[in-house]
């Protein structure tokens, strides 16, 4: 009876947060990611352009670029529009406008055991080999699987006009060109020092230090463990030494076709043995 009193104390003062109930504006941007895809580094690219004068944080960022499921919703009605909205949903038709980050499926499945190990889901000797079966089933995530959750968004969103693809381990190599293109995507202009200086305050060294003394105030993190870090190499390509060879033929045989058509070379298919994916000529014309 308590339990809902308060809940209902919450919503009246509209500190619940409205999760799939939040009402969608139609200029609402949505920021969609598969989970340990770039969208909190993103979050805090496009935090630090838009509010240069109270740079992201831990703290402050589900109030800068807000997510449903984290964000009161007296938050998100005191935001300018358009607002940008995390998710990591799998295809919404509700989502007006969405800016899609995909990275190599090899890489987010580390990034995420070791999110795992932090968040105190997996214990330090559990075997990765484990985890990613687990990953490739969609059981590590409530968001299904790296390539259902991908396949979702590419093969029904065509409209480029309101769909913008972009690669993590782009944004990595120039993180100054990726950023210009969501701010052209969202219609707004920034000029090179005022990105230079979004990208400045994103930095992974930047990030990690803020991390140390903000762990409990970001809901991602909050009660994990201290001696394992949220923001790790922030780089592509690790998995060449981390993830086993078996385990690498297991996703490329699985999503080969997808990983392919978005610019990422198998290293145990050759390319007679693999086709590319096109789902409705969605990549045909995506910058890689």
């Amino acid at each position: 009876m308590i339990r809902h009193i308060k809940a209902g104390v919450k919503r009246a003062l509209g500190q619940h947060r409205p999760g799939r109930s939040l009402l969608l504006l139609p200029d609402d941007v949505f920021l969609v990611s598969f989970p340990k895809s770039g969208n909190t580094w993103t979050r805090f690219l496009l935090g630090n352009l838009m509010f240069p004068d109270q740079p992201a944080t831990f703290a402050n960022i589900h109030r800068l670029i807000p997510d449903p499921t984290g964000t009161s919703k007296k938050d998100f009605d005191n935001l300018p529009r358009p607002r940008i909205i995390k998710s990591h949903d799998c295809f919404d038709p509700r989502f007006p406008k969405v800016i899609y980050i995909v990275r190599d499926p090899r890489d987010v499945v580390v990034s995420q055991y070791h999110y795992h190990r932090k968040i105190k889901k997996i214990a330090d000797d559990s075997p990765i080999e484990t985890f990613v079966g687990r990953f490739m089933a969609g059981d590590t995530c409530p968001h299904g699987s790296w390539g259902q959750n991908v396949i979702t968004w590419l093969a029904t969103r065509q409209d480029a006009s309101r769909f913008l693809l972009l690669r993590y381990e782009d944004m990595v190599a120039d993180t100054p060109r990726e950023l210009a293109k969501i701010v052209a995507f969202l219609g707004k202009t920034a000029s090179p020092a005022q990105i230079a200086l979004a990208v400045e305050r994103s930095s992974a060294g930047r990030m990690r230090k803020l991390e140390q003394t903000q762990t409990d105030d970001c809901e991602l993190m909050k009660g994990s463990r201290k001696d394992l870090s949220f923001v790790r190499a922030a780089g592509s390509g690790g998995w060449r030494t981390e993830l086993p060879a078996p385990m690498v033929e297991k996703i490329e045989a699985a999503w080969g076709p997808i990983m392919r058509t978005l610019g990422y070379e198998l290293s145990t298919q050759s390319a007679s043995d693999v086709r590319d994916f096109e789902p409705l000529g969605v990549l045909s014309s995506t910058p890689r």
